[in-house]
């Protein structure tokens, strides 16, 4: 049985919620996310609550129960406070920069990477050695981050490339003499 599908969403106050068949409209103070949701799975807004109802314990249905409740919670808390994912440079000569719309990155390449600004995120350089990704759609914040990590996975051994705030990287040893 589907833990995270039977418990309630509660919508915020500034927050409003359209349904219209199988699509999904959240509106809020930062902006506005809609999506397709799966026809099977029925979604009730009552009191300023969601529910949501599974015609049956099939397997699928069960899945997609937990998944229709996350997106569209995700959906509601993005509009009210939306999202963030840091993360850090470590290295010698390693660095990020606004310049203008653009962030451009210096990670040991013989070039620095260029990153377009992406419509709904923003990209913010608090430091040189740190990087913040903000948006309202979590899915959209996290694959940006992702991508920003991939120019630069963190290596092993010295620990130097782009890894997120909170990241761990295990060290390894490296060759010893005799």
């Amino acid at each position: 049985m589907s833990r995270i599908g039977l418990k309630p969403i509660e919508i915020p106050e500034g927050v409003e919620v359209q349904l219209d068949g199988t699509k999904v409209t959240v509106k809020g103070p930062k902006g506005e996310l809609s999506r397709d949701l799966h026809g099977d799975i029925k979604v009730n807004i009552e009191d300023n609550i969601i529910t949501l109802e599974r015609p049956s314990d099939h397997k699928e249905h069960r899945a997609l129960h937990g998944t229709t409740r996350s997106l569209i919670n995700n959906m509601v808390v993005g509009v009210h406070k939306g999202f963030e994912k840091s993360l850090e440079i470590i290295g010698v000569g390693y660095r990020a920069q606004k310049q203008g719309n653009k962030t451009v990155i210096n990670a040991g390449y013989s070039h620095p990477v260029e990153l377009d600004p992406i419509e709904g995120i923003e990209i913010e350089v608090p430091k040189n050695t740190q990087i913040v990704v903000k948006g309202i759609d979590k899915e959209l914040v996290g694959a940006v981050a992702s991508n920003i990590r991939a120019i630069r996975p963190p290596e092993p051994y010295k620990g130097k490339g782009i890894r997120y705030q909170d990241e761990y990287v295990r060290r390894k040893e490296g060759k010893t003499a005799k």
